[in-house]
């Protein structure tokens, strides 16, 4: 095997043999979201016509485990590389840039689907769970995914030890997660609030993908997506150029 397949496949055997912290364990969280606010909230609250409370929260708590979870791949494996020292193994191999971003980004994505299906299994018993628009699902969670999985790439390079990558995934990416809509729609927020998730990516990322299951939004999908679009092209120019200039990872 060539160094792009090889890196791919390592990356991906790297999450799977922990499958029960990797994937099991994400979805079992996600899974205790959905059965408390399910609970509580299932016969009070409608968000769209015909649609239960426990459905609709099945998409964005399906998403936010896979943003979370394709950040968390590609952070923590890069910065363990740095932290023991193995990095130098894959600088040293005639591996370009794009091939380093490419494996480190598609795992990612492989995880975050893998994580993604798992949630919807674990929800079927809980939730009425319908997909309208199968091909919009497909085009969010895969680009939502590769978004974050460019985020994990630019925070592990700025980021020298575990400590200051929590900063990144505590203080960025739960709060965008978690103030994108995943729990309500955005028009049940005052008019100043409801400007204000319009600024936030995730929002957009987890209303198609909401969009993908019931054919209902809050905005237009094609805009969403080709907002996402654009803003995975900044943070992916943005992880090649510093995998370019060795920036972190050659010192």
């Amino acid at each position: 095997m060539s160094g792009f397949p090889t890196l791919l496949y390592k990356e991906v055997l790297r999450f799977s043999k922990v499958g029960f912290q990797t994937v099991a364990a994400p979805v079992l969280t996600t899974l205790l979201y959905l059965l408390v606010f399910a609970q509580a909230l299932d016969r009070h609250v409608e968000v769209y016509a015909g649609v239960g409370y426990a459905s609709f929260l099945v998409p964005g708590l399906v998403m936010m485990a896979m943003l979370q979870n394709a950040f968390a791949n590609s952070s923590s494996s890069l910065i363990q590389s740095k932290m023991t020292g193995n990095l130098v193994f894959m600088l040293l191999p005639p591996l370009s840039h794009w091939e380093l971003f490419g494996a480190y980004v598609i795992a990612a994505m492989i995880r975050a689907l893998v994580v993604g299906i798992g949630v919807i299994l674990a929800a079927l018993p809980v939730a009425h769970v319908f997909i309208k628009e199968p091909l919009w699902l497909l085009a969010f969670g895969l680009a939502g995914a590769g978004v974050l999985g460019a985020l994990g790439v630019i925070a592990a390079i700025f980021s020298d030890k575990f400590d200051q990558l929590a900063v990144f995934q505590n203080f960025i990416i739960l709060p965008l997660t978690f103030l994108s809509g995943v729990f309500y729609s955005i028009h049940s927020l005052p008019p100043v609030w409801r400007s204000l998730s319009r600024f936030n990516p995730v929002f957009y990322m987890i209303d198609g993908f909401r969009y993908g299951f019931f054919g209902q939004s809050d905005s237009s999908p094609a805009l969403g997506l080709a907002l996402v679009l654009g803003f995975f092209a900044v943070v992916a120019g943005i992880a090649l150029s510093l995998l370019a200039s060795g920036y972190k990872l050659r010192n």
